[in-house]
């Protein structure tokens, strides 16, 4: 199945093979986790005819043997990638080698007889002598031959790369069926402003998940239960234990929080939390917008040598008395 956000990108390859214009070399591009090697594979399982060879390749995880390439299910298919073990050292290498680039292109330079494809991630982690390596394999593929680069960054590869390649870019996604996507799988989806999830991870829905996944779901949803009670029961101040040396999490928490609140007493709705429901309904609206810009400064605050324990007390002092307030206070920065 297509990612929604892959699609732009997805119709754009679609073309180049009912155009017969798929070219011998591909740049797939975008941020972290945004799902390049997926959209690799559903490319390769269009080309194969076979959606189901491809996508058992485990070649992202399977690190533990030091070789040069890899195999795929797909006899005529390899990658070549950074992460290699040294068995020496049982230190993992950061870049991708000249000795990986040149056996993976000797295997592409290989004859035959059906489609060879090469696979490179992330291409952007080759240093300079492997990128060097590859150029020649770029310019003059063998027949029946597809090499696809994926990048995240595409300003640390050599123009020289980049111009004997045909480049798509995933980007980042808002839409409304990027969330959709999101809501079918997150727990408890009621309990989140997806579309703010996505805006504090800048549009990258595996982020999304990966924030929300396992003890961080576990953690985030305990600190929020924690930060509805402070905010109804000021005294509870002095049982925020658990927020020591977690600052941030809980300030992105309380973040989205205030965020949902502000949304909600704009629309004059009730969530699903009566907690909150209870707390906006008490508390100004401009006064949540005012914590909300002192909590986005902490946590760009935290960032440097601030005491960010003192500035999360600060501003928790402040939330905890936010139903109550007549005036908003200057929060000190520690």
């Amino acid at each position: 199945m297509i990612l929604p956000w892959h699609q732009t990108a997805f119709v754009k390859l679609k073309q180049m093979i009912e155009q017969n214009h798929l070219p011998h070399a591909l740049l797939i591009t975008g941020v972290e986790k945004i799902g390049k090697f997926d959209l690799m594979q559903s490319l390769v399982s269009i080309l194969l005819n076979d959606d189901e060879v491809i996508c058992k390749d485990n070649v992202k995880e399977d690190l533990d043997h030091p070789v040069l390439i890899r195999r795929s299910n797909y006899p005529n298919m390899i990658y070549c990638r950074a992460g290699e073990l040294n068995p020496t050292t049982k230190n993992r290498s950061k870049e991708i080698r000249i000795d990986q680039v040149r056996e993976f292109c000797d295997v592409l330079n290989k004859t035959a007889d059906t489609l060879q494809i090469g696979v490179i991630y992330y291409a952007d982690q080759m240093n300079n002598a492997a990128a060097n390596s590859l150029l020649k394999t770029l310019e003059e593929p063998r027949e029946n031959t597809l090499i696809i680069l994926l990048a995240h960054n595409v300003k640390n590869l050599p123009a020289t790369v980049i111009s004997r390649c045909q480049s798509v870019h995933i980007s980042p996604a808002y839409d409304e069926a990027t969330q959709a996507w999101i809501a079918q799988n997150i727990e408890h989806k009621e309990d989140f402003d997806i579309p703010h999830l996505l805006e504090t991870t800048h549009g990258v829905p595996f982020k999304v998940l990966e924030e929300l996944a396992g003890d961080g779901f576990m953690h985030y949803q305990h600190w929020q239960d924690q930060l509805l009670k402070l905010a109804i029961h000021p005294m509870m101040i002095s049982q925020m234990e658990d927020f020591e040396g977690n600052e941030v999490a809980v300030l992105n928490c309380l973040q989205h929080l205030i965020i949902e609140g502000i949304r909600l007493k704009s629309l004059k709705h009730e969530g699903g939390l009566v907690e909150l429901n209870q707390i906006i309904s008490l508390t100004k609206i401009a006064f949540l917008f005012k914590l909300l810009y002192d909590i986005q400064n902490a946590i760009n605050l935290s960032k440097t040598s601030v005491n960010i324990k003192l500035l999360l007390d600060n501003v928790l002092i402040v939330w905890s008395h936010i139903t109550h307030l007549k005036t908003y206070p200057q929060i000190s920065r520690g």
